[in-house]
């Protein structure tokens, strides 16, 4: 991703990013239709909330606005604010008295799954905003160009193809807590390695060792991670919980991306600036660092293993890159069910 839309910035121009998703999807949806085994909540009775998506949406957009436009401190900030912390609390109302909400408040009696999506929050608010700010960094600061920036996290996109399978296979012989509690810690050593990132960096001496120990970090968080949120919860309710984790993670990412730059002092003129930027993407980085670090605290305070149930087909298919089986296979099942 960071490398095609390098290419479309310094090439076509930066609006055709928009468009990346376009021929994914046109190969994805065939593909799921083809090979993805149905699931569904006995519960659920087939309704949109308009509702909840409406206030949910809402209170996202007015929240980031005013997060981006804090520094003019004008009224329409003030009550973009007011505005979306009013919507958020409309959506939990709505949502808890719903018969058929977006996002059934009971889920969040399984303990395991409350304390997962916490780490989520924690680790890819510091995941969105230390990938935004790190191109950025290598532009502004280290003279590359569009292309050359979104190349350098190749590595760690690699390491993730190549070892995540092998991180879910570790998650489950040893339990989620470790690796929910060590990809933090990682990631916050490569997010410090970063700061070695200047105006005249080596890519081979500054760049590429944190991307390999953010990479690594990824590694062994991304898998486990998403196969505690899909073991937690009933097999009927495994898209509800995938769906609910994966709005958590872009939540979070958007957040972090409109909240970084205000509490960096990285104002508009620090684009600019190379000496503004560095300064401001310093102080942005341990902001970065303390968001993986509270997310492994969180990780290692209170996730545990969930308890197996019994087994059913969506436990042995799995994406390789981002979620294991859900459960370890019985004994003597060599190859996972059709």
């Amino acid at each position: 991703g960071p490398f095609l839309g390098g290419w479309l910035v310094d090439g076509p121009g930066w609006r055709w990013v928009f468009l990346l998703n376009v021929p994914l999807a046109a190969v994805c949806v065939p593909v799921a239709l083809r090979y993805v085994p149905e699931s569904r909540d006995p519960q659920a009775r087939g309704r949109f909330d308009v509702v909840g998506a409406a206030l949910g949406a809402g209170a996202l957009g007015l929240v980031t606005y005013a997060l981006i436009e804090a520094r003019s401190g004008s009224a329409a900030v003030i009550v973009a604010a007011l505005l979306g912390v009013l919507l958020g609390a409309a959506f939990v109302y709505v949502e808890r008295r719903r018969a058929d909400p977006m996002v059934p408040p009971d889920i969040f009696a399984s303990r395991l799954f409350t304390s997962v999506n916490l780490v989520t929050l924690c680790v890819y608010a510091a995941i969105g905003g230390f990938f935004f700010l790190v191109v950025l960094q290598l532009q502004v600061v280290s003279g590359y160009s569009a292309l050359a920036a979104g190349a350098a996290m190749l590595p760690t996109t690699l390491l993730m193809l190549l070892l995540s399978a092998r991180s879910g296979e570790l998650g489950e012989r040893i339990g989620p807590r470790v690796p929910l509690t060590v990809g933090p810690v990682l990631c916050a050593v490569g997010t410090l390695l970063m700061l070695r990132v200047g105006p005249a960096a080596s890519y081979v001496r500054d760049v590429l060792p944190a991307m390999v120990v953010m990479g690594m970090g990824l590694v062994a968080l991304v898998a486990p991670l998403t196969s505690t949120v899909l073991a937690s919860v009933d097999p009927g309710r495994a898209g509800l919980a995938s769906g609910i984790n994966n709005a958590a993670a872009r939540a979070a990412g958007l957040l972090a991306v409109a909240a970084l730059p205000l509490l960096s002092g990285m104002g508009p003129d620090a684009y600019r600036s190379a000496a503004q930027f560095d300064a401001a993407f310093g102080r942005a980085m341990l902001w970065c660092t303390g968001a993986f670090l509270a997310g492994a605290a969180v990780a290692w305070a209170t996730v545990r293993s969930p308890a197996s149930p019994a087994c059913h087909p969506q436990c042995h298919t799995y994406c390789a890159v981002s979620a294991p089986p859900l459960e370890p296979r019985e004994r003597g099942d060599r190859a996972a069910p059709d």
